[in-house]
């Protein structure tokens, strides 16, 4: 028996190795992506069918047997057919997704403390006025696509141009804010809407907005109600409603600032009692 294992372990190479690494990676990524969608129940009746199929060949059940294989190859098909949408996901965030790009890695310290905190002070705004706001900030994921749906402005972020933005008489407050950096880089952008059903009936276009985009790439999106003032923040395909500006200010902080880095220059801004005018 040891003689056995040594003698296995002997015999594996560095590309052995390898290889089982990637095929965990990808078996990894493969049941991120299913969690919390319908393609979990998709997966659990895949494993029924595995299941039968192996009882099948160990019993010798040739019927059973025969009617599984024809239903793979059928149900192949049909698989495709209906998650269509989900499979589109899944390849739009490999396509789209920039390894080597991190627009946060080299942003000065001090910038990104004050681009949080203005962030931080036009949501509590639009929070306190019940002024609706779809606010997407880019990630890893370039949102080129995005942009071209709306204006270019590559002005640097404040809270009066924001408030100016999603003030309802302005020609731009319909539709989605895109921050890029320290930076508010378009305006009136369209993003795309999840098609959920789980999100709920009672939440408008905006909200389904800002959780269609988070499902299709990497952005933070925070959405305000204008009915009730309710701030709510979409990841990665998930809505979290009713949060307070800490856990705002805490989601911000954990893009621009890698964590463990946040230091005491954030203090300055809190304590210093005055807000932006900017």
């Amino acid at each position: 028996m040891l003689e056995s294992l040594s003698g296995l372990l002997i015999s594996i190479k560095i590309t052995d190795v390898m290889d089982i690494l990637i095929v965990a990676f990808l078996l990894y990524k493969m049941f991120g992506f299913i969690r919390e969608t319908r393609a979990q129940q998709l997966f659990r009746s895949i494993l029924l069918i595995v299941a039968a199929f192996i009882i099948s060949e160990v019993f010798d059940l040739s019927l059973l047997n025969w009617l599984l294989t024809r239903l793979a190859t059928v149900g192949l098909i049909a698989v495709v057919i209906l998650f269509q949408p989900e499979i589109r996901r899944a390849l739009e965030q490999i396509g789209r997704r920039g390894v080597f790009r991190n627009q946060f890695r080299d942003m000065n310290k001090e910038s990104a403390y004050a681009a949080v905190h203005m962030l931080v002070d036009a949501v509590d705004d639009f929070s306190s006025t019940r002024t609706g706001a779809l606010i997407a900030i880019e990630g890893e994921t370039m949102l080129t696509d995005i942009i071209e749906t709306g204006v270019v402005l590559d002005s640097e972020i404040s809270v009066r141009l924001l408030g100016n933005l999603f003030y309802e008489g302005s020609p731009l407050h319909d539709g989605a804010v895109i921050i890029r950096g320290n930076r508010i880089y378009a305006a009136s952008c369209v993003l795309p809407l999840t098609d959920r059903s789980s999100i709920g009936k009672n939440l408008g276009t905006r909200h389904r907005a800002g959780v269609g985009l988070s499902e299709v790439c990497d952005a933070l999106v925070i959405i305000v109600s204008e009915e009730t003032g309710a701030i709510s923040v979409a990841k990665n395909g998930e809505l979290r409603r009713y949060l307070d500006l800490k856990s705002i200010e805490k989601n911000l902080l954990d893009i621009y600032i890698p964590s463990g880095e946040n230091g005491d220059i954030f203090s300055k801004f809190l304590n210093g009692g005055k807000r932006h005018e900017e």
